[in-house]
């Protein structure tokens, strides 16, 4: 039975119930869309879906019900998703990817719940955060278990490559973590600093996650990194357009309200563009209310029209776009595939989903 709470097709709430698809192969030239995605691979998501509540198994009830919470709040599951497209496009054909692909997805769960704690964050994807509901130290304590269950059944794996790669992952996420909290305030960061913040933090998870599919289709070397490499960029353009959406999106849908990581002393890509081409009078006053942290609604509506004033929102988003133009030139070696064809469509996506 599943733990108290986690309902079936809770875990990933964009999927509608439809009775089990037939298993004939898909048409490469029907996948045009994200929908078209979501419905050639439902019976992959339902299955990462099952065995993520399987993995929800502690003894301690309220373990279950914070990750549980987390975990069904609406995420978009791109590394889980991810690492089984890049198995299926290397030819796998077995059925261990819904147990890795879940694991992963436990390790942005526990990066999610330290961070929330970290940022003193209230809301997440439009619910309140579970340190809000119980507290920084079960938040931080169900991370760590989060952390620590991915690593011991990883190991069953028997992969030393596959913990290499995850673990490599997880050392990076940290050190990101790092680097932003130190660049915090600090509106004088270059954008190499804040690529690499969010290449640390974001991509390299979905690198792994990508490489990791590959790994478990035994795929060649070659197919390896050039997945990994599709993961980094895309990861990058997922980072930077969610950024950037931070300051144009439907507060609503984001689930947050709109320059948050303003108000947290954050400087994201289209506010360090803003910051090197407005007046002297505006940039001391942006850097002010980054250091005070007493930003209004009228400080934001005015930053965010000099941001549209000085293309800053357009910088972001061709930044944004260039990675993943990069990301589909990865997948160049491999041969036409629906799953080839998923992860490109999955790869625009990024840049133009409206939340």
């Amino acid at each position: 039975m599943p733990p108290k709470g986690v309902n079936s097709l809770t875990l990933f709430p964009f999927l509608p119930y439809h009775p089990p698809m037939s298993q004939s192969p898909i048409i490469t030239s029907t996948i045009n869309s994200m929908a078209d995605v979501w419905e050639a691979y439902r019976d992959e998501l339902e299955g990462m879906e099952r065995q993520a509540r399987t993995n929800l198994d502690s003894s301690v009830a309220l373990v279950n019900t914070v990750a549980a919470h987390i975990l069904n709040s609406g995420g978009k599951r791109i590394r889980p998703f991810f690492l089984v497209l890049s198995a299926r496009l290397c030819g796998y054909a077995g059925r261990d990817h819904h147990q890795l692909a879940s694991l992963v997805e436990f390790i942005h769960t526990a990066s999610l719940l330290h961070d929330d704690v970290v940022d003193e964050a209230d809301i997440r994807r439009g619910r309140p955060t579970a340190r809000k509901v119980w507290g920084n130290q079960i938040s931080i304590l169900v991370g760590d278990y989060l952390y620590s269950k991915a690593f011991c059944q990883i190991v069953d794996f028997r992969n030393h490559g596959i913990n290499d790669v995850l673990g490599e992952a997880c050392k990076k996420m940290a050190e990101g973590e790092v680097l932003q909290l130190y660049y915090n305030g600090n509106p004088s960061m270059s954008e190499a600093e804040y690529l690499k913040i969010v290449e640390y933090k974001t991509a390299g998870l979905i690198a792994a996650a990508c490489r990791m599919g590959a790994m478990l289709a035994d795929a060649s070397e070659p197919q390896q990194e050039a997945l990994f490499r599709f993961g980094r960029h895309l990861g990058i353009a997922f980072q930077v357009a969610d950024d950037t959406l931070d300051y144009t999106a439907n507060g609503e849908h984001l689930g947050k309200s709109l320059g948050q990581d303003l108000r947290q002393g954050k400087a994201t890509l289209p506010l360090l563009h803003l910051l090197h081409h407005c007046s002297e009078q505006d940039r001391q006053m942006i850097i002010d209310r980054m250091e005070t942290r007493t930003m209004t609604e009228e400080d934001l509506g005015r930053f965010i029209r000099l941001m549209e004033e000085f293309g800053s929102i357009t910088y972001a988003m061709d930044c944004a776009r260039s990675y993943i133009a990069m990301a589909q030139q990865d997948l160049n070696q491999f041969e036409d595939s629906t799953a080839k064809r998923a992860l490109s469509v999955a790869a625009d996506y990024m840049v133009t989903r409206d939340r």
